[in-house]
């Protein structure tokens, strides 16, 4: 009987004409999803491919590695010391990012969940700082951190400003903080939990996506950032990062295209896993911020 049941209950294969009828129907409702997708793969399929070229081959018409030269990277990590400059490039952006996320939580809290008088005009005052360009302070930063501190070269003009909040950072903890119910904090409050056991009981670890995605918003533009380290290191080359070491390499091998790929794909790398590692929590970070203003 058992056995008759389960004959029962058996789906049926699904034709083979209807497969492809869906597959064709999906192919075309993200038609333009898939375009847009592999307009963006292009440049780095290019790049991965031209890394483990040779150097003729990467200026001729060939599309294809024949045969593939893996020594391109090997030569890349014996030209430059490239494990230096990552490790340079780690400890900027793994302090930074713990001074943002440390200094923008009690400022995004405050700005959200507490009532005091003149909180709006404040929150649009550290909102109108991000449409200053850091090209406009550049100058007077720079000799304070020479000239009075004595910074330079190091890694402090880097991190330590990041220490004392970021306004994109404050905006979107501040968004996603106005989501929590706030009876959530009234209830604490009954139970006599100051802000502060609030704020780090509470309202921290519900707002643990927000949190992952400043983070790695704050990681990637410290790993990425060009223009600091290169106004601050340039005069010490054992503080140097891997976006100055890149430019260095490519300064002196810019007719070797293969090498100068195979030093992207190496500077790439550590990103691009850190992405896909953080993608759900980031997305759904982002997803959720901004739904309350």
């Amino acid at each position: 009987m058992s056995a008759v049941g389960a004959a029962a209950i058996t789906p049926r294969p699904v034709p083979r004409l209807v497969r492809r009828r869906r597959m064709l129907m999906t192919v075309a409702n993200h038609a333009l999803l898939i375009a847009c997708s592999l307009i963006f793969l292009l440049p780095v399929v290019f790049v991965l491919l031209s890394s483990v070229m040779t150097n003729d081959q990467v200026l001729s018409s060939n599309l294809w590695p024949r045969p593939f030269q893996v020594s391109n990277y090997r030569d890349v990590v014996e030209t430059i010391p490239l494990w230096r400059y990552a490790w340079n490039t780690v400890q900027i952006s793994v302090i930074a990012t713990v001074g943002v996320v440390l200094s923008s939580i009690p400022v995004a809290y405050a700005l959200s969940r507490m009532r005091w008088k003149g909180r709006q005009a404040v929150f649009i005052v550290i909102l109108a700082t991000m449409m200053l360009p850091f090209q406009v302070t550049v100058l007077p930063l720079y000799v304070i951190f020479s000239q009075v501190l004595h910074w330079i070269p190091s890694f402090k003009p880097i991190v330590i400003p990041a220490f004392f909040g970021d306004a994109f950072s404050i905006f979107l903890l501040r968004q996603f903080f106005m989501t929590i119910p706030q009876d959530l904090s009234d209830a604490a409050r009954v139970d006599g939990a100051s802000e502060w056991q609030i704020m780090t009981r509470v309202i921290v670890p519900l707002a643990k996506p927000a949190i992952a995605a400043v983070a790695l918003f704050s990681f990637l533009y410290n790993w990425n950032d060009f223009f600091a380290p290169l106004l601050y290191l340039v005069d010490d080359p054992n503080l140097w990062t891997l976006a100055i070491g890149l430019n260095e390499f490519r300064g002196q091998h810019h007719v070797e295209f293969n090498l100068i790929m195979a030093a992207s794909v190496l500077f790439m790398i550590p990103v691009v896993l850190l992405f896909f590692m953080a993608q759900r929590v980031f997305i759904e970070g982002v997803t959720l911020t901004g739904t309350k203003g």
